[in-house]
């Protein structure tokens, strides 16, 4: 096991759990409950504080923020969490609050995300596995957003707004209602664009399941359907291609509503 390398200046409590060959620059602060692990990077200038687990093979630049109380008037105190996976990277100045009580209790950011600089995770919510957040992206509380989604510079969303996964937003973008998986949005408030083809390719969907993606795009943004009777000819497409299902479970559940 190799031990870790703290730099002289940085403040790092005895309670703190490190893992093997964790690196921690200076002046960066590490409080008693967070727990970091193996042959995590933490820059300069970073302050982890809570309930807060980092997992193993992360870059943490300098002056981030990880792990504060939630910005909500409802917080009291209570041991929520913080928990960021494996193999990401989190950029200059990114701030990830704490869960909530009155949430899921844990702010989460899965594995083989890419974060960029100043980007914004509010309490409670949940973000998959190898996402991009792009400068100055926020997320209010409680939103989810899904593996692959691309989130472009100063995308702004609101409060229990969900994303779909391998879907992605302009720059500038304000998400006040849910986008659903596979999308192009761009626009205050967002729009559609039809589907996120580059993203589908590089990620190796087969051309027939495209042609089905086109197809259930179409019946809900094109048909001039409303979107009772789009899902119901939806049904009929899933079929045997998965992704068509999981767009049409998507949409299916009202929430915020989707962008249309």
């Amino acid at each position: 096991m190799k031990e870790a390398s703290i730099h002289p200046t940085a403040v790092v409590h005895p309670g703190a759990q490190l893992g093997s060959g964790v690196t921690i620059g200076a002046y960066s602060i590490v409080e008693e409950h967070v727990a970091v692990g193996d042959d995590t990077w933490i820059g300069p200038h970073v302050v982890i504080k809570g309930h807060t687990r980092v997992g193993d093979n992360n870059r943490i630049f300098q002056f981030c923020s990880l792990g504060d109380e939630p910005q909500d008037k409802k917080y009291k105190g209570e041991p929520t969490r913080l928990e960021i996976g494996d193999r990401n990277t989190i950029r200059e100045f990114c701030t990830f609050n704490r869960g909530t009580a009155q949430g899921a209790g844990v702010t989460r950011l899965g594995n083989d995300n890419f974060v960029m600089a100043y980007v914004h995770l509010a309490h409670d919510c949940q973000v998959g596995n190898f996402t991009t957040f792009t400068n100055n992206a926020s997320l209010a509380g409680h939103v989810q957003v899904g593996d692959y989604a691309g989130l472009g510079g100063f995308t702004s969303v609101h409060q229990f707004v969900r994303v779909g996964a391998y879907s992605f937003t302009g720059l500038g973008t304000v998400l006040t209602q849910d986008l659903p998986p596979y999308l192009l949005a761009a626009g205050n408030p967002a729009m559609p664009y039809g589907l996120n083809w580059r993203e589908l390719k590089r990620r190796g969907f087969s051309e027939s399941t495209l042609r089905a993606l086109k197809s259930a795009y179409k019946l809900v943004y094109r048909s001039g359907l409303a979107l009772k009777e789009a899902e119901a000819q939806l049904m009929q497409l899933a079929g045997d291609t998965p992704s068509v299902q999981r767009f049409l479970d998507f949409i299916s559940v009202r929430g915020r509503g989707i962008i249309r």
